[in-house]
């Protein structure tokens, strides 16, 4: 009988792919309303503009930080800037056993995933701290931003997406 500790297995012969969340945080937001208080006397009916990207960067052996960012701008019906929400929301991963591209995908999907309700989080409560109505992001896809991240660059004649970059989700409005 064998004194292998089964979960230690994929050390012994090449490791088993493993991702795991190690830390959450907020490495930066700002909230800024630049018309209050006047635009609190006016009827509420906002455009908002998103934009979404992540990038990720080794920090350590195996540890991977992954940054998410996300703004978003208000205006209003005279199309002026209601108010604008700005936030980094990033995460230290341990990633063990991922060829480079496999880590591109897990690092530009699967940990921008487990950031966002994070993030989401954080914006709903600074637009109703500041005043506004809550804004409650759809859930994003980053599966689908990703293999459109790859389709553009093939289609631009690259092989693969650069090396530390991950998924920009360019701008979409409401």
């Amino acid at each position: 009988m064998s004194e292998t500790d089964p979960g230690q297995a994929g050390a012994a012969d090449g490791q088993a792919p493993q991702v795991a969340l190690q830390k959450i945080f907020l490495k930066d937001t700002s909230f800024e309303s630049p018309r209050s208080p006047e635009v609190f006397r006016k009827p509420w009916n906002p455009k908002h503009q998103l934009d979404l990207n992540s990038r990720f960067r080794q920090v350590g052996d195996d540890l991977y930080e992954v940054v998410l960012t996300i703004s978003i701008e208000a205006r209003d019906e005279e199309d002026k800037v209601v108010f604008i929400v700005e936030l980094q929301q990033a995460g230290i991963f341990t990633v063990v056993g991922l060829a480079d591209a496999q880590l591109q995908q897990a690092m530009s999907t699967f940990a921008p995933s487990i950031l966002f309700p994070y993030a989401r989080e954080t914006i709903d409560s600074l637009v109703t701290r500041g005043g506004f109505p809550a804004l409650m992001l759809a859930p994003v896809n980053f599966d689908a931003l990703y293999a459109e991240a790859v389709r553009r660059k093939a289609a631009e004649g690259g092989s693969a997406l650069d090396g530390g970059s991950a998924v920009d989700g360019g701008t979409v409005s409401h």
